[in-house]
C-alpha cells in the first residue's frame, strides 16, 4: 500500500533508524440467542494505520483511521516525537535482532465464504445447537449461543524491506448452558468452538454434539456426582486442561517481555530468568510447543507483525527449558532470531510478545495404557475454574467434569476436585502422555491498553503420579 511506504519513508526523513508501518482492516458479523430467541446481528467493520518507530534508541506508537498522506504524516510525527521523549528516559537503547525479511502474500482459503453465507444460516446454526440441546430432555433453563465471524487483512511495511500481506478470516461458536436439577445447578461456561477458515469448519466440528455431550455431563455430575478423593492420589488431565495449565504455566512464564521485567506493572511477573535456558523444568515426557503455523488454528498465521517468519517454537523439549517467546527487541537481548512471536489485535496497538497455539506435545500411551496401572486417581475432563500467581508458579484448577479412577476403570463423576501444585511440581510429576492431540481457543488477554488475542491451547492426556488433590 503506497500509504504504508509513505509512513516509512517520512519517518526516516525525521530521523527515525527503524520504521515499519501496518495496515489492518476486520469486518464481520456477530449473532446472539438468548433460551431460542434471536437477540440481534451486528456488523463489524474497523481499518486503520499503526506506526512503529525507533528515534536515538528510543520507540514510539501512534496510529490513524484516517487514510490520507495528511493524517498519516501527523501520525509518523507523533511516533517519532513520542520516540524521541522515550529515548531520554531508557538506560539503554532499544536494539532489534538482524532477521531475514520477505516480500509475501498469503490468505487462508475458504470452501464457504463467511461473507457469502446469509445472517439467517449463521442463525440457523445456533438454532440446532438449541434444538439437539431441548432433544436430549435435560433441564437446561440458560442457554446463551454466540457465533461470530472476522476477516482480518493486514499489510505490513518496514524500513528494513519487509513486506507481508494476509488475509484470515476466523470463525467462533461460544455457548453458556446451565443445567438445573433435583434442586442443583451446575453449568459449561461459555465454551467455545474458533478456527481460521471458512464457514464449513464449524459446520465440520458440529459444534451442537459438544454442548449435547456438556448438557449430559453436567447432568450426571448433579445426579451420580460424589465427593473425590483427598491426598495423594494418580492424576489423569485431559487436552483441555494440559492446555490451560500449559499456557498460564508455560507460555506466559515463557515470554521474554515478561521475563525481562515489561510486564511486572501490567500482567504481572515470570519466576522464569534468561539464565534458565537448558535448565530442568519438567519430567523427560514433557515438550511444549507454541505453533503459529497449524493449517485452521484459532491463533493461525506464517509471519508476525514485525515481518519475521514463524515457526514452532520448543518451550520445553524433553523436559528442558530450550526457548523463550521472543520478539526482535528481545531476541537482541538474549543474543538470538526471533522466533516471530510479535502479535498486535489491531492496527491502534503495538506488536508484543504473544502466545499462538500452545500444547503439551504428544507421547506413546493410549487413554487404556494411561489408566490401567492405577489403583486410585482421578480423570479431570474439563475445568470451571483456574488461577495463578502473578509469577506464573503457585496455581490452581478445579475440574468440572471429573471422574473417579478404580483398578484402572473409569467409575463415576466426581465433584470439583481441586489440584493446587507449583508449576514445577506439575511438569516434574509427568510420566507418561497419550498419543491424540487436541486443541480449545481461548482469548489471550495481555498488555496496556489491553489486548486480547486469538489462541489455541491444547496437547495431550497426561498422567501425573501422586499428585495431592483437595476437596472444596
Amino acid at each position: 500500500m503506497e500509504l504504508l511506504e509513505f509512513a516509512v519513508e517520512k519517518a526516516l526523513e525525521l530521523g527515525a533508524s527503524y520504521a515499519e508501518a501496518r495496515f489492518e482492516e476486520k469486518t464481520g458479523t456477530h449473532l446472539a440467542m438468548k433460551n431460542g430467541s434471536p437477540e440481534g446481528i451486528s456488523i463489524n467493520a474497523d481499518k486503520g494505520v499503526g506506526i512503529r518507530v525507533i528515534v536515538n534508541g528510543g520507540m514510539g506508537f501512534a496510529s490513524t483511521n484516517v487514510l490520507t498522506k495528511e493524517s498519516i504524516s501527523e501520525a509518523v510525527k507523533k511516533a517519532v516525537k513520542l520516540a524521541k521523549a522515550a529515548s531520554q528516559v531508557r538506560n539503554e537503547p532499544i536494539r532489534f535482532s538482524k532477521e531475514n525479511f520477505h516480500r509475501v502474500s498469503y490468505k487462508v482459503k475458504m470452501k464457504k465464504d463467511i461473507r457469502d453465507v446469509s445472517p439467517e444460516e449463521k442463525l440457523e446454526l445456533l438454532r440446532k445447537i438449541e434444538e439437539e440441546v431441548k432433544a436430549t430432555g435435560i433441564n437446561v433453563p440458560m442457554r446463551y449461543l454466540m457465533y461470530s465471524d472476522e476477516l482480518w487483512k493486514k499489510e505490513i511495511v518496514t524500513s528494513e524491506g519487509a513486506y507481508v500481506k494476509s488475509k484470515i478470516p476466523r470463525v467462533s461458536v461460544v455457548y453458556n448452558l446451565v443445567v438445573f436439577e433435583n434442586g442443583q445447578m451446575e453449568q459449561a461456561p461459555f465454551v467455545q468452538r474458533a478456527f481460521s477458515g471458512g464457514f464449513e469448519l464449524l459446520e465440520k466440528d458440529e459444534p451442537w454434539n459438544w454442548a449435547v455431550k456438556d448438557v449430559k455431563a453436567l447432568r450426571k455430575l448433579i445426579t451420580e456426582g460424589k465427593k473425590p478423593p483427598e491426598g495423594k492420589v494418580d492424576l489423569i488431565i485431559s487436552p483441555e486442561v494440559a492446555g490451560i495449565a500449559v499456557h498460564e504455566s508455560v507460555g506466559h512464564p515463557y515470554e521474554a517481555d515478561r521475563i525481562f521485567g515489561r510486564e511486572a506493572a501490567q500482567a504481572g511477573e515470570s519466576f522464569v530468568k534468561p539464565d534458565m535456558l537448558g535448565e530442568r523444568i519438567g519430567s523427560e515426557v514433557v515438550t511444549v510447543i507454541d505453533d503459529p503455523t497449524i493449517p485452521n488454528s484459532w491463533g493461525f498465521y506464517l509471519y508476525d507483525d514485525e515481518g519475521v517468519k514463524a515457526r514452532p517454537r520448543y518451550l520445553i523439549r524433553d523436559g528442558i527449558i530450550t526457548e523463550f517467546l521472543t520478539n526482535r527487541e528481545y531476541a537482541y537481548k538474549l543474543g538470538q532470531h526471533s522466533n516471530a512471536a510479535a502479535r498486535a489485535i489491531n492496527y491502534n496497538r503495538e506488536p508484543i510478545v504473544r502466545m499462538a497455539n500452545t500444547y503439551l506435545a504428544p507421547g506413546d500411551y493410549s487413554f487404556e495404557e494411561l489408566i490401567e496401572d492405577i489403583k486410585l486417581g482421578v480423570y479431570m475432563v474439563s475445568f470451571n475454574e483456574w488461577n495463578i500467581d502473578d509469577r506464573r508458579y503457585q496455581q490452581r484448577y478445579i475440574g468440572r467434569e471429573a471422574y473417579l479412577i478404580e483398578n484402572g476403570e473409569i467409575k463415576h463423576p466426581v465433584r470439583r476436585p481441586i489440584l493446587e501444585i507449583t508449576t514445577r511440581a506439575l511438569w516434574s510429576s509427568v510420566d507418561a502422555v497419550g498419543k491424540e492431540v487436541a486443541f480449545y481457543p481461548g482469548t489471550c488477554g495481555k498488555g496496556e491498553p489491553g489486548q486480547g488475542v486469538p489462541v489455541w491451547m491444547g496437547g495431550a492426556h497426561a498422567r501425573l503420579r501422586d499428585i495431592p488433590l483437595r476437596r472444596p
